[in-house]
């Protein structure tokens, strides 16, 4: 069987900070946030792949590691270096891609890679 990944989630404390982060640090944009007794959700718009979404878990935030194909690597280095937590510096990969990796709020890993 072939299948296709359609969804990820990040699990974080706060949903409201974590959409404010994710839109002003990243510039990605929250496309609904759903808030009820059971749940507090958000997703994300992405041009292609698997849909983006965050949400308050009842066993807390956990750390987890989401890799991000981008177009210009360099450039969103240099946008977001001085304002994240830098966790692995822009470097380029023995294998050929380019890549960083920075933490959001909660310590959720966000890789962003170019493939040369």
């Amino acid at each position: 069987m072939k299948t296709r990944l359609m969804h990820v989630r990040a699990n974080v404390s706060d949903l409201n900070k974590s959409i404010e982060w994710y839109e002003t640090i990243l510039g990605f944009e929250c496309t609904g946030a759903d808030r009820t007794e059971r749940w507090s959700y958000a997703d994300f718009e992405f041009g292609a792949g698997a849909t983006f979404a965050i949400a308050v878990s009842d066993k807390g935030a956990n750390s987890a590691r989401f890799n991000f194909d981008v177009d210009d690597v360099d450039e969103l280095w240099e946008k977001l270096k001085d304002k994240v937590t830098v966790v692995e510096a822009i470097e380029t990969m023995p294998y050929g891609t380019r890549k960083f990796t920075i933490a959001d709020p909660d310590g959720n890993e966000l890789g962003f890679v170019q493939i040369k």
